[in-house]
């Protein structure tokens, strides 16, 4: 969508109700959410606009956007809907870049579940050899047998949360 399409879509009801704000009163007066200490709603609320009597403020339904959420235009009209479209039909930079970042953050995370894997196979290989070594070389109740007991302990937690099990 353009900017007018959004601006002939949405109305500042709209934007209000978006933000959980309440409605204007019958004269269109809210209390201003960009500053405080009013006792008397102090913000007109128009149709595709506002104005703020209080603090001065005066903007369309992109810069209550940009002034309510503390961001920029840009992020302003993708928030409502808008789209930006490369005039030549190639990818723009920034749709490169965004494809770009998500194939780096998939292969990251492809890589972090690979090492979870491998950590996953070598807690089971030490928890499984450790309780063999622990009944076999140490008797029941040793302070061996016990440090390694803990030990023993302390892998399969660790194995546990790694596989996600909850306790």
């Amino acid at each position: 969508m353009t900017r007018e399409e959004i601006k002939e879509s949405v109305s500042m009801r709209d934007i209000l109700a978006r933000y959980g704000l309440p409605m204007p009163n019958r004269a269109g007066f809210i209390h201003c959410p960009f500053h405080s200490g009013d006792r008397e709603a102090s913000m007109k609320i128009y149709d595709k606009d506002y104005c703020c009597f209080g603090c001065q403020k005066v903007g369309d339904i992109f810069t209550f956007v940009q002034e309510y959420e503390h961001i920029s235009f840009r992020e302003a009209f993708l928030e409502l809907g808008g789209t930006y479209e490369s005039h030549d039909g190639e990818p723009s930079f920034a749709q490169k870049r965004r494809q770009y970042q998500r194939m780096m953050a998939k292969k990251t995370a492809e890589k972090r579940k690979a090492e979870v894997e491998r950590e996953k196979a070598e807690l089971r290989r030490e928890t499984n050899l450790l309780f063999l070594a622990m009944k076999e070389l140490y008797a029941p109740l040793s302070d061996e047998w016990c440090e390694a007991y803990n030990e023993w302990q302390y892998k399969c937690y660790r194995l546990f949360y790694l596989l996600g099990w909850e306790f």
